[in-house]
C-alpha cells in the first residue's frame, strides 16, 4: 500500500513540475524568442578630442645662484 501512495506522490509532483516548465514556455514564448533575436544599436566609439599645449618654461623672477656647500669637506 505504501509503494502505491508513494508512487502516486511521485507521479503527482513530477506531473506539476512538467506542467508549469509547459506553462512558463508557453507563457514567455515571445519573450524568449525576442531576447534571443534582439540586436542591440550599434553604438560608434566615443571621439576625443584633445590639445595639448605646451608652455614654455620661463621664470618670473631671475634666479639667485645658491651657495652649495661641498659635501665631502662637511664636518
Amino acid at each position: 500500500m505504501f509503494t502505491i501512495v508513494a508512487a502516486t506522490v511521485f507521479f503527482a509532483a513530477f506531473l506539476l513540475a512538467a506542467s508549469v516548465i509547459i506553462g512558463m514556455f508557453a507563457l514567455y514564448h515571445e519573450k524568449m524568442v525576442a531576447a534571443l533575436l534582439f540586436e542591440p544599436i550599434p553604438q560608434e566609439p566615443p571621439v576625443y578630442r584633445l590639445r595639448i599645449s605646451r608652455r614654455r618654461a620661463a621664470p618670473s623672477r631671475p634666479l639667485a645662484p645658491t651657495a652649495t656647500r661641498p659635501h665631502a669637506f662637511a664636518a
